[in-house]
């Protein structure tokens, strides 16, 4: 068996670090931008697209994500559809990520007092208008902590994508164990860049959490 010196082996790893940043980012991303359609859905006046946008969350969060993975690999092979690891593993993160978002955000659009409602609407302000001026950017504030947190469970989500073939971190701590035979080392690394990671995105949740409420306090 070749020798491999720690560096050879923390080089290999990094590499695949940055498809799990990328797929994280990309999930994210497109996580919350479906996930705002979600909660303008849940949140929304007419019953059926509260239901439909209820439906979607409970699915999508009372399923495993491993689940959610496989259908999105091998269900669309079904229809003929080959589809590369890669995008299966952004479309299930993307819309895995979208239902908690939307929650999380919902519970933040609701957390806002009834009396900024009654407030703007006394102003003679429509629905759209309470929502983009007054509601969201009081909203907005809450979020950020939980969605900054919520950060950490993507990164960590993208881990079971190596079950599809995707080569990220946890798959190449895989390969890498299998062409060292030093598995200890390898996923003693591969733990210390996942903590690398989202201890930092962790850390930023809790500071952003004190420093809003202390602002919310004054106000």
């Amino acid at each position: 068996m070749a020798q491999f010196t720690i560096f050879d082996i923390a080089r290999n790893l990094l590499i695949a670090t940055q498809w799990t940043v990328l797929l994280s980012l990309v999930s994210f991303v497109g996580g919350g931008i479906v996930g705002g359609i979600v909660l303008l859905l849940r949140i929304g006046k007419s019953p059926w697209q509260r239901n439909i946008a209820k439906l979607y969350i409970e699915v999508l969060q009372g399923t495993p994500l491993l689940m959610q993975l496989f259908l999105a690999f091998f269900g669309l092979a079904l229809f003929g559809i080959a589809v590369p690891a890669w995008l299966a593993a952004g479309l299930a993160l993307t819309l895995w990520s979208a239902a908690f978002l939307g929650e999380i955000w919902r519970g933040c659009v609701e957390s806002v007092a009834k009396g900024q409602w009654e407030a703007s609407a006394s102003l003679g302000m429509g629905y759209i208008q309470q929502m983009r001026h007054v509601i969201l950017p009081q909203a907005l504030r809450v979020a950020v902590p939980p969605t900054v947190g919520f950060s950490v469970q993507v990164v960590k989500g993208t881990a079971l994508t190596s079950i599809i073939g995707f080569i990220e971190l946890t798959r190449a701590g895989t390969v890498v164990t299998n062409a060292t035979g030093q598995p200890f080392l390898v996923y003693g690394l591969v733990a210390l860049i996942y903590f690398c990671l989202c201890w930092p995105l962790s850390q930023a949740s809790r500071v952003l959490e004190k420093k809003l409420n202390v602002a919310h306090n004054h106000h």
